[in-house]
């Protein structure tokens, strides 16, 4: 299937301790700011009883943003020129807490939840007034090279198909389908008539 992609500008993307936590705040704003990217990492056990302060400081621990001298770091930030316009989670799979715990992408497959090998993008923002630009395309594309460099053999992606129809950004901070297959990801199965369980093998 040939996927077309507008893209209007390349966005200059570094690991997110390379940015500073007002470019963070910047960029993820509504509802991305009161989930402050933490309820993917923790489950739902652990995120709902949590303030959005303590939410918002955790992120911007695990981020290690504002030290560019940081080994570890727990996503991307995209720029277009100076601006800070998008984020995309990308860590080792196994960290994600309510990505282990949900059947879903899991359906039809057997393999250890645990491998520290396979990495995922469980979710990306990009700011409002700069969507529909091809940004979460090439968060993707960064996103998988991120990953390559630190030893990952394989990354996930669980991307939405819309059928045609509109969704929220915060439903949608998952990403298209369309996304993940321009950065070469070949689905790996259907596990709900919306979601798609997709997978890029670096090895």
């Amino acid at each position: 299937m040939l996927y077309i992609l507008k893209v209007e500008g390349i966005l200059r993307i570094v690991p997110a301790n390379q940015a500073s936590w007002a470019d963070l705040r910047s960029v993820l704003t509504g509802m991305a700011a009161r989930c402050s990217c933490t309820r993917e990492r923790l489950g739902d056990g652990d995120w709902f009883p949590m303030s959005e302060s303590e939410r918002a400081s955790l992120f911007r621990a695990e981020t290690h943003c504002d030290d560019p001298r940081a080994t570890e770091t727990i996503g991307i930030v995209g720029y277009l020129d100076d601006e800070p316009v998008a984020w995309a989670a990308v860590d080792r799979r196994s960290v994600y807490g309510r990505l282990r715990g949900s059947p879903v992408p899991w359906l039809g497959r057997r393999e250890e939840k645990t491998d520290d090998t396979v990495w995922a993008i469980p979710c990306m923002v990009v700011r409002k007034g700069y969507r529909g630009r091809g940004f979460t395309a090439q968060l993707v594309r960064a996103a998988v090279e991120h990953a390559r460099e630190r030893g990952a053999d394989a990354v996930e992606g669980y991307p939405m198909l819309t059928e045609g129809k509109e969704v929220t950004w915060d439903e949608f901070r998952v990403g298209p389908v369309s996304a993940f297959a321009a950065a070469g990801f070949a689905e790996v199965s259907r596990p709900t008539k919306r979601r798609v369980v997709m997978r890029v093998e670096l090895s």
